[in-house]
């Protein structure tokens, strides 16, 4: 762990030294998008963000870093408080304490938080709908909700609002709304998660089953491209290595832990997975006329908060707010947050996790801020970028 006050390079999982000093330089926006979003209540006017040229509309799809309320929707899960005690104060169906990422990014464009595609009641699909679900995965392909089932939504929604228009109807989104629109996808971690949780060589990983879960996210773009789509924004996955989850697994040593306090191998892991998913990207975006994708580094955004959490103002960058069995992880499988006998922090702002898996809504608000700045994305375009032409 990184000492108070102290500030770690990054190395594999960073990028270099460019990649670093972009991290340095963002710290202070990064630190001032965490302050302006303290203490907020739902209702409150969004920040102010640059000003699109036209109504923004993002349709999203992954799994519950991205979840606004799609699993309990769909399956009728209940997540009372404290999920959802810093922001929203009451149940949400989202796996944290507060907001997403999305959220932030959705506060960022000045629009309304997206609902979620499933939910039946109270939603607005004016500016875009979400279509993730809570331990979704890129396979197997035809289990729900995978991202193939949520692309298959997508068509079924696009395809009743033209119906709907075309007899005189009404609409959320019309023609002009799908093709400006913003297609973000941020899944992959429950492929790779249960990867490793198989057991299987790191080779069969990096070398097989990785490049599965790429194509998945390939014929998404592909078919969502061929079906009018022609904005995509990637999200690449985080350091799985320094989750408490991963953390407070039996291990013989902690000879695979780095200088941060994480597990080397699955960080490298989630490395080789975001290099694949950025040259698929690279791939795509020359074989798909007119679109832009754009994708994210979100492992170096995620791991610098953990390596340098003092500079962010966080206390403890590995242990979760939410869980079970004290210090160093506060993480027990069999009694995870909102389990019997569960102890929660009594501030989550100084913790980056959440509840082991999830991030605290401060420290969500720091990685919204680095990943809508464009800085570590390829091509760095900002996330507004969509709404600006």
């Amino acid at each position: 762990m990184v000492a108070a006050g102290g500030t770690t390079s990054i190395s594999r999982p960073g990028g270099g030294a460019a990649a670093a000093a972009a991290v340095a330089v963002l710290v202070v926006s990064a630190l001032a998008a965490r302050t302006a979003y303290a203490g907020g209540q739902e209702g409150d006017d969004e920040p102010a963000g640059a000003a699109c040229a036209r109504r923004p509309v993002v349709f999203a799809f992954g799994d519950s870093n991205t979840d606004t309320g799609g699993v309990a929707a769909g399956l009728g899960y209940y997540y009372p408080l404290p999920e959802g005690r810093a922001f929203f104060r009451r149940a949400t169906g989202r796996l944290c304490d507060g907001r997403l990422v999305i959220d932030y990014l959705c506060e960022s464009l000045n629009m309304s938080y997206l609902s979620p595609y499933l939910e039946a009641l109270g939603s607005d699909f004016t500016g875009g709908a979400n279509f993730a679900v809570s331990g979704s995965a890129t396979l197997p392909r035809s289990a729900p909700f995978s991202l193939h089932v949520q692309v298959q939504q997508f068509l079924h929604f696009k395809q009743r609002s033209f119906e709907l228009l075309t007899h005189g109807g009404s609409a959320p989104v019309d023609a002009d709304g799908f093709r400006n629109a913003l297609y973000l996808i941020d899944i992959g971690q429950n492929d790779l998660s249960a990867a490793f949780g198989s057991g299987a060589p790191y080779d069969d990983i990096v070398h097989n089953k990785i490049p599965a879960f790429i194509a998945e996210i390939k014929d998404a773009i592909m078919t969502l491209h061929y079906n009018g789509a022609k904005n995509f924004w990637v999200h690449g996955t985080g350091p799985l290595g320094c989750l408490p989850q991963k953390l407070a697994a039996p291990r013989p040593d902690d000879g695979d832990l780095d200088d941060s306090g994480c597990l080397k191998t699955l960080n490298d892991g989630a490395y080789e997975f975001n290099n694949q998913l950025c040259a698929a990207c690279d791939e795509l975006r020359s074989q798909l006329r007119g679109a832009t994708v754009v994708y994210t580094d979100v492992l170096l955004v995620k791991y610098d908060l953990v390596a340098n959490h003092s500079a962010y103002g966080f206390e403890e960058p590995l242990m979760a707010c939410c869980g079970y069995g004290g210090p160093p992880y506060n993480y027990n499988a069999n009694v995870s947050c909102l389990g019997p006998g569960f102890r929660v922090c009594e501030d989550g702002a100084k913790f980056v996790s959440w509840d082991g898996v999830h991030y605290t809504d401060a420290a969500n608000a720091v990685v919204a801020a680095k990943i809508s700045s464009g800085e570590f994305s390829t091509p760095k375009l900002p996330f507004d970028y969509f709404c600006k032409a």
